[in-house]
């Protein structure tokens, strides 16, 4: 069984894919405002909000417990394909993974968008299961952010 790993879904949306790219690359810290159960806070250690290699902490709900992931916000921030890209550096996730990073993706599709999210990770051992619940609430997370923005 192999340490690497990649997991990933899609999910369909009604915002546009450049707003939904903008919160997630610009405006993380508005998320949990949106989804509370899912998002209890995003705060900035270092660096500047929507940059590159900013730094950001964020305190989440998985699996029904509190946890808390501090992840170099923007390894990458593709404005052309409305991509960011998220490397964990420390928090819960790092009992089981030695890497994770976790890539979001909106491309427009008719009045909508397609959301494509990424979870590679390495685990620290074979006996660890793939992130699919991690993955969840991604989704999850996604169509709240999606009925939030459209009332909007």
């Amino acid at each position: 069984m192999s340490l690497f790993g990649k997991v990933e879904t899609d999910v369909e949306i009604k915002a546009s894919a450049e707003i939904f790219h903008e919160v997630f690359s610009c405006r993380p810290h508005h998320i949990s405002n949106v989804c509370p159960d899912k998002i209890q806070g995003v705060a900035l250690h270092e660096g500047d909000w929507g940059n590159e290699g900013s730094v950001i902490c964020w305190d989440y709900v998985h699996d029904g417990k509190a946890k808390v992931a501090k992840a170099i916000v923007v390894e990458a921030i593709d404005e052309k394909n409305n991509s960011v890209t998220f490397k964990v550096i420390e928090g819960d996730l790092m009992e089981e993974y030695k890497n994770i990073k976790i890539t979001v993706r909106a491309t427009p599709m008719g009045e909508g968008s397609l959301v494509h999210w990424t979870l590679e990770y390495e685990k620290l051992h074979e006996n660890i299961i793939e992130p699919n619940t991690l993955l969840q609430l991604e989704l999850d997370l996604s169509k709240d952010l999606d009925a939030h923005l459209v009332q909007a």
